[in-house]
């Protein structure tokens, strides 16, 4: 087990040696990117099923539930809940925009080092040039990676952060006597 550790270490390590320091500036913005959906994902199972669960309670307890007041008060209600839940959505979205933009700026340093090698060694040193290109794919390919990933992490986290919502209307009625 310790040894298998180990090796997983050194994989990622040499992983991120071959990917220049590009890949972990995306390294980092994958961490931050997954510590906000898991926080999202988090939050919807925990504390916005209670505030959900509270503002129902709170809703019924009333008498009045048909005046402008009442209307007014029933969409700050839903208002509130909608930008607890939709805190870090567009965090979220931004990140995965970064992603594949950062990826390529690997692909430009990775690329400036093959032509510099080019330029060094008279243009034809394979082993040289290979390193550089692997520069040039290994953070395009993560860029890629994180932003795939990413799009279907929030549009999970989206479709059921809208869902939730329109449930919550439905369940706050307006009585129109």
């Amino acid at each position: 087990m310790y040894f298998a550790l180990l090796d997983i270490l050194d994989a990622v390590s040499t992983f991120m040696q071959r990917g220049g320091p590009v890949l972990t500036v995306i390294a980092g913005l994958l961490l931050v990117k997954w510590s906000l959906v898991f926080e999202r994902i988090w939050y919807l199972n925990t504390t916005h099923k209670t505030n959900v669960k509270n503002t129902l309670a709170d809703w019924n307890a009333r008498s009045d539930t048909k005046s402008w007041s009442a209307h007014q008060i029933r969409t700050m209600m839903i208002s509130k809940i909608s930008l607890d839940v939709r805190n870090t959505l567009p965090i979220i979205e931004v990140l995965v925009t970064i992603c594949p933009l950062l990826g390529l700026i690997g692909t430009v340093t990775g690329m400036i080092e093959v032509f510099f090698v080019m330029a060094v060694s008279g243009g034809g040193d394979a082993k040289s040039m290979a390193g550089g290109v692997s520069k040039a794919t290994i953070p395009t390919m993560a860029g890629m990676v994180g932003a795939i990933s990413g799009i279907f992490a929030f549009n999970y986290l989206k479709g059921k952060v809208d869902r939730d919502l329109e449930l919550l209307e439905d369940h706050l009625p307006l009585s129109q006597e």
